[in-house]
């Protein structure tokens, strides 16, 4: 806002006051407007007045209370500032009555008469300028207010519930949605004391040394546990919060967010059902088999080792199921909450606390992401770049880095056989792998000791589910460590279970190794003894094409986001958080957009209007999803070029689609990116 969008009251009804205050007001570049009467004058005041001339003369016998009903009644940030023209020795210190003035208009300054121009006119900026003042902090509110509403829009959308606890009184104040964690309506009350009577009895104890020890340690406040309603159901609840400090280190409040998780407990609970019942049939059956006779044992024993095996698949295949399923779905709350914090940052530019903020909430998202990212590699959805590649090359330049990441306390030793033949994979994927494994190998060799990595021709004793008949190139780690028992070796490939020290490690390393090789069609095989060692084998389909480079060449620049021409898009996603995040990103970069929540939306858009560049559509949405979409909107339009973006690693088999892939969760950057690339394709049109 300028100066010269702002507008002073100036109400002088006698002599020529009202004349001068206007002319020296003008000269000053101030915009005035003069009022004949005091009723003028308070249905004049708006917000949007800079600030107010009036004579002291005028208000000693006037009715204030309508004037000063809307002094009181100001908003937080607005003090409007008046300016009282007092007659000579008629000041303030001298005059009682106007010094009471100050007592109803509140913010004032006083000018005795006859005044000089230029007092007046420093007087004048002087308000305006705390009137500016103001109306920056009205920005500010708005902006905070602003922001406030988006991060409660992200915590309903991802069905948290937000709280706080006053440590020196014990109130606990939360969110509609934290009360209906604890099965309490939204006008019902509910205060700490409801809160700890809502926890079930037998974890009572255990949330409440919780508590202390995140209070009296400062550790980060994680449980779940179970609940009983008002109405006596049984529930399960998942609560995490920090500990808050005043500047001077004490702690003050605990603020977290809560969240239900009654039915993926009663999955879980249902799985382990599943399986006890599977143990129990294998049991009975085992029992009946010996009965009717034992020259069959070596059958027996070799049905339980398939059964096992069986049990073990199916339920690595549902935890996987599921495991997919979340990621994706974190793709998508990730992808909202990224978009946005980056939009964010470019309008709080300058604003040194708001850009640390942003950049806090930048990387702990960036870490969702990555975490998702192993998510899908553990249930085989991540997106891999299959191509031959040269393993001896590949480990080779990995050398520096794998000799840094184990240290000096440990020898690291190569067996590279010769003429070991391309493979069949994703580089960049086999490169991680390869460094997790070696970095679990050091962290089982903490006392020091030696490391092998080594590569071989292999091919299988006999088939497995994993292994099928043909050649193999085998990629090994062997350290001289502690080892693990056979039970701990049952186990080590499953999600989220590490034998590391907590905060030492997630446990989705061999997970992500695992999946990794199931999805080229390969197999990971470990081996290992208590006191012994650990190998641990990455079989990789070796490939009968010439290995490519492991990192190949860049042949053109990134874009930078810009483009040459302004697109005319048509945006689908049935998620209006993603819809609203990515329209945003779109029109940042200068795009013209058109939202859709659903494919039938968009082929309706599509049909009254044929002249869109670019349709950028979710591929999963119910009723019609992108796959369908696009196919419906080429026989509108043949030519269309389609981005369908997607948390998955590959539209499903049959979708026989022409069409480029984005993946979720992506920046502004990477979304220009993409555009540049499809809109080369079909029109030779690319970013600048």
């Amino acid at each position: 806002m300028s100066d010269l969008e702002q507008v002073a009251l100036v109400y002088a009804p006698t002599g020529r006051d009202s004349q001068i205050a206007v002319s020296l007001l003008k000269e000053a570049g101030i915009d005035s407007a003069p009022v004949d009467t005091m009723a003028d004058m308070a249905a004049g005041l708006n917000d949007d007045i800079a600030f107010v001339v009036v004579t002291e003369e005028t208000l000693r016998s006037a009715d204030l209370r309508t004037l000063a009903a809307w002094v009181d009644n100001q908003p937080a940030w607005s003090d409007l500032p008046f300016i009282v023209l007092t007659h000579r020795g008629g000041g303030p210190e001298r005059n009682p009555a106007a010094l009471r003035l100050s007592e109803i208009l509140g913010n004032v300054s006083f000018v005795e008469r006859p005044f000089h121009a230029t007092t007046f006119i420093s007087v004048s900026r002087t308000a305006l300028r705390n009137r500016l003042r103001q109306y920056d902090a009205r920005l500010q509110i708005e902006a905070l207010a602003d922001g406030e509403r988006r991060l409660q829009t992200a915590l309903s959308a991802g069905r948290l519930g937000s709280w706080e606890l006053e440590l020196a009184t014990g109130t606990l104040s939360c969110s509609n949605t934290c009360k209906s964690v604890f099965g309490y309506s939204s006008d019902a009350r509910f205060d700490y004391k409801d809160l700890l009577a809502s926890v079930y009895p037998d974890d009572r104890p255990r949330m409440q040394a919780a508590v202390r020890d995140t209070i009296e340690n400062g550790e980060e406040y994680s449980i779940e546990y179970r609940t009983i309603w008002p109405d006596g159901s049984l529930h399960w609840a998942e609560i995490r919060a920090q500990l808050y400090r005043d500047r001077h280190g004490v702690a003050v409040k605990m603020v977290g967010v809560s969240a239900d998780i009654t039915e993926r407990m009663q999955r879980l609970e249902q799985q382990r059902l599943i399986n006890e019942t599977l143990e129990m049939k294998v049991a009975e059956r085992t029992a009946e088999l010996t009965t009717a006779h034992k020259a069959v044992m070596a059958e027996v024993e070799h049905r339980e080792k398939a059964e096992e095996q069986l049990r073990q698949a199916l339920k690595m295949e549902a935890i996987g199921q599921l495991t997919g399923g979340v990621a994706h779905d974190f793709n998508n709350l990730l992808m909202a909450v990224m978009g946005n914090l980056e939009l964010l940052g470019k309008h709080a530019a300058g604003d040194e606390k708001a850009m640390r903020l942003i950049d806090g909430a930048m990387k702990g998202a960036k870490r969702g992401a990555s975490l998702t990212q192993r998510l899908l590699a553990f249930a085989r959805r991540q997106d891999l770049q299959v191509k031959p590649v040269d393993m001896r090359k590949l480990v080779d330049e990995m050398g520096d880095l794998l000799r840094k990441s184990v240290g000096s306390a440990i020898a690291l030793n190569y067996s590279l056989a010769d003429d070991i033949p391309s493979a069949l994979g994703d580089a960049n994927q086999i490169e991680l792998a390869l460094l997790n494994l070696v970095v679990n190998a050091r962290d089982a060799t903490p006392d020091g000791g030696s490391i092998s990595v080594g590569l071989r021709l292999g091919r299988p004793d006999r088939t497995t589910p994993e292994l099928t008949a043909g050649d193999y190139v085998v990629l090994f780690v062997t350290d001289t460590g502690q080892g693990m028992d056979s039970e701990t070796l049952k186990k080590a490939i499953d999600p989220f279970f590490s034998t590391k020290e907590l905060g030492k490690g997630t446990g989705l390393g061999l997970s992500m190794i695992h999946g990794l090789a199931l999805q080229l069609k390969g197999a990971l095989v470990l081996q290992s003894t208590p006191g012994c060692g650990t190998t641990a084998e990455l079989w990789v389909p070796v490939s009968h094409s010439t290995a490519t480079p492991v990192h190949e060449p860049v042949d053109a620049p990134k874009s930078n986001g810009a483009t040459t021409q302004s697109l005319k898009i048509l945006m689908v996603d049935d998620d209006a958080l993603i819809a609203m995040s990515s329209v945003d990103m779109l029109e940042d970069l200068g795009h013209h957009v058109v939202e859709a929540n659903s494919g039938k939306q968009a082929l309706a858009i599509l049909e009254a209007d044929q002249s869109f560049d670019l349709l950028v559509t979710d591929f999963s949405m119910p009723g019609m999803n992108g796959g369908e979409l696009s196919r419906k909107a080429r026989e509108l339009i043949p030519a269309l070029p389609i981005l369908i973006a997607t948390g998955y690693a590959d539209l499903p088999e049959g979708t026989g689609l022409d069409v480029s892939r984005l993946s979720k969760p992506y920046t502004q950057d990477q979304l220009a990116s993409e555009i540049g690339k499809v809109m080369t394709q079909s029109t030779g049109l690319a970013p600048a």
